[in-house]
């Protein structure tokens, strides 16, 4: 029996897929699904490096491949432009977060973590002067983003968006006790850091939550590397997460509801994380996570949807006992 769309999206999006045979998988679905997700770059060297002849069609494969290629050299303009931008910057805390953080902390090549935007944390009080700053390197506020709802600056040279949160958490303690427990990212320069691991999974899922659960599958993908402690890598989120921090930090956030539903569809998605999933999973009652799971969870588990999630309303509501 040929590959489903499931089966061909789990292969495809492994960092080590085992050998299988794709002839006759829904290909033309995949292809265009995969693309508007984000999974191109990541399944096209899949197909090229690791699975050889697997029964790809040769269509197919040129046509993800030529994403690939884009990719690697679109992440190293906006990456390497970003560090010139912030590297002589000392004295302060700017936490990168999201997919220029993930790219190369996450993923085993830069180039199969596309980076469409990149996204920034500051203590309130350096928002205006880190503008400014940015504005050094040709970062302006851009015209034609709608103006953000939850109040982050957005800017752009004409290549790269940078958005620049003030604040993460409804509790500026919170948001405080992040920014002490970063780490440093050299690369960047001295006033770089990241989010330690717990508190990175749950500002992931934060953002996931606050944009209605209406992201691309990469967002999950990045979500499966948190939760088993990127495993592929050797970096600073080389670890298991702890639950007990986890969990409690969640409760802080008011955020275990969204955390429920993120780690509910990682666990569909991919079956390898069901024991790492369990160890975080909140504690709800019985009546929520049934709404929950039929509501959010199995609609946002469906490989191959093409039509946008629009549960903002019900997650809402759902989500206000958080």
């Amino acid at each position: 029996m040929p590959a489903s769309m499931l089966e061909l999206f789990r292969v495809l999006s492994s960092f080590a897929p085992s050998r299988v045979d794709l002839k006759g998988a829904p290909w033309e679905p995949y292809v265009d699904w995969a693309i508007a997700q984000g999974l191109a770059p990541l399944a096209a060297y899949n197909l090229e490096y690791r699975l050889g002849l697997c029964g790809a069609p040769q269509w197919a494969r040129d046509r993800l491949l030529s994403l690939y290629q884009g990719t690697a050299n679109d992440n190293v303009m906006k990456l390497v432009n970003f560090k010139r931008a912030v590297d002589e910057l000392e004295g302060r805390r700017i936490v990168l977060l999201g997919a220029a953080s993930f790219a190369e902390s996450l993923y085993p090549h830069v180039a199969f973590r596309p980076v469409i935007d990149v996204r920034l944390f500051v203590p309130p009080g350096d928002v205006e002067p880190f503008v400014s700053w940015l504005r050094r390197a040709e970062f302006k506020p851009d015209a034609a983003q709608a103006p953000a709802p939850s109040g982050e600056r957005v800017l752009s040279d004409g290549r790269t968006l940078l958005y620049v949160h003030g604040a993460l958490a409804k509790d500026r303690a919170l948001d405080e006790a992040m920014l002490a427990r970063c780490l440093p990212i050299r690369f960047y320069g001295p006033s770089m850091v990241r989010l330690d691991l717990e508190d990175a999974l749950l500002v992931h899922v934060l953002l996931m939550a606050r944009a209605g659960f209406d992201v691309p599958m990469l967002e999950f993908l990045d979500l499966r590397e948190l939760v088993q402690g990127a495993p592929s890598m050797g970096g600073d989120y080389s670890r298991q997460p702890r639950a007990e921090v986890v969990l409690e930090r969640a409760r802080a956030l008011g955020v275990e509801r969204g955390l429920w539903v993120a780690l509910g569809v990682v666990e569909h998605l991919f079956p390898e994380t069901r024991a790492a999933v369990e160890r975080l999973r909140p504690a709800l009652a019985f009546p929520v996570r049934e709404l929950l799971e039929r509501l959010v969870v199995s609609p946002l588990s469906q490989v191959g949807r093409t039509e946008a999630f629009r549960g903002e309303e019900t997650l809402r509501q759902l989500l206000a006992g958080d």
